[in-house]
């Protein structure tokens, strides 16, 4: 089932990378910030794209990316997300973490290809722990705006794996796993490099 809903892409960049002790958008691991690299990716794929950013970082991008700055209504991922759908609440949502420095263009057209539109969202899930991955997922409107009623309710915390496995998510397994690899540590950045070579 294709879609006539538009499909913009959001680079969530607005964390604290507290773990990594540096933002993580800033990385280099393709000879760009990695924020850039991953806006640049869903340009490719998306109608357009986004960069979620907190207020205080509004200086410090280039005028080239489009931005949506984050609404501090929500708490945690939920809140670059849901600032987005806000902003443009009848398109859907290709969601790209800063923590990916593996994702290419190839694993997010296959995403994109296997999207279902009918369900909540299409996200990636490993096949040996098939939990979806919210921060590389397609969200759809209809998601979305059952999302900021399950944030609303309040009793529900925060996290966005939790409303995707308990609603219509549609699970796609990666060709290659490495993909969906995180690299929120020193030692996952040192890591990260080493696959990249």
């Amino acid at each position: 089932m294709t879609s006539t809903v538009k499909l913009y892409g959001l680079v969530l960049s607005g964390g604290q990378s507290r773990r990594m002790g540096k933002d993580k958008g800033l990385i280099a691991y393709h000879g760009m910030p990695q924020r850039d690299y991953l806006y640049r990716l869903l340009e490719q794929v998306c109608d357009k794209a986004f960069m979620s950013i907190r207020k205080e970082q509004a200086m410090e991008i280039h005028a080239d990316f489009k931005t949506i700055v984050d609404e501090d209504i929500f708490k945690g991922p939920f809140n670059g997300i849901l600032s987005a759908h806000k902003e443009f609440p009848e398109v859907a949502w290709l969601v790209l973490a800063c923590d990916l420095p593996l994702i290419d263009e190839k694993a997010l057209r296959y995403l994109v290809e296997r999207r279902k539109p009918d369900s909540f969202a299409t996200a990636y899930a490993l096949k040996e722990n098939p939990l979806p991955e919210p921060l590389c997922a397609i969200w759809e409107p209809n998601g979305l705006k059952n999302a900021v009623l399950y944030m609303q309710e309040g009793k529900n915390g925060s996290c966005p794996r939790k409303f995707l496995i308990n609603n219509a998510t549609h699970l796609v397994h990666p060709e290659n796993e490495n993909t969906l690899m995180n690299a929120n540590s020193e030692s996952d950045y040192k890591e990260a490099l080493t696959k990249l070579e």
